[in-house]
């Protein structure tokens, strides 16, 4: 069974862009997405489209048609109260839910993990180990969070 990957906005965002001084991170994106994607069960969520949409930032177009390649993950009422939890817990910032929403659906629908380039607010060790304790603490499964750059295809690929 292939491992299940929920990705955030800043993946299709960085595949599209184009700025030299993401080159790195743009380069290991269209590597991950091109090479690499289909050794993973790949999802999103309503809010990756809703914020791919409402962004302002470089080839948003571009964006917006790769993203219609990944299954869209269902809306959940236990989501919105997850989120709540999350930001009374002062997991992610007040007043700016999304990234509590990434993270809420990749810890309802227990995904391996939840790739992302926002390292402000998920793949962030100090950040990964509240959420580890907060997720325990609400009995939701933990993810895994990380970038492209540690995403890679499993061992014993073809």
């Amino acid at each position: 069974m292939k491992p299940t990957v929920y990705i955030d906005t800043t993946i299709p965002s960085y595949y599209v862009d184009t700025r030299p001084s993401l080159a790195v991170h743009i380069e290991r994106t269209r590597v991950w997405w091109d090479e690499e994607f289909d050794y993973y069960n790949v999802f999103t969520s309503p809010f990756v489209l809703t914020e791919l949409d409402e962004g302002d930032y470089p080839n948003k177009p571009q964006a917006l048609e790769i993203i219609q390649r990944v299954p869209i993950l269902a809306p959940d009422p236990e989501i919105e109260i997850i989120v709540q939890d999350y930001l009374e817990n002062h997991l992610m910032p007040i007043g700016d839910d999304r990234d509590a929403f990434h993270l809420a659906f990749t810890s309802h629908y227990k995904m391996d993990y939840l790739l992302t380039w926002n390292c402000a607010h998920l793949a962030n060790v100090h950040k990964r180990q509240h959420i580890a304790k907060i997720n325990q603490k609400l009995g939701l499964f933990v993810p895994i969070i990380l970038t492209p750059l540690e995403l890679l295809p499993p061992e014993g690929r073809d």
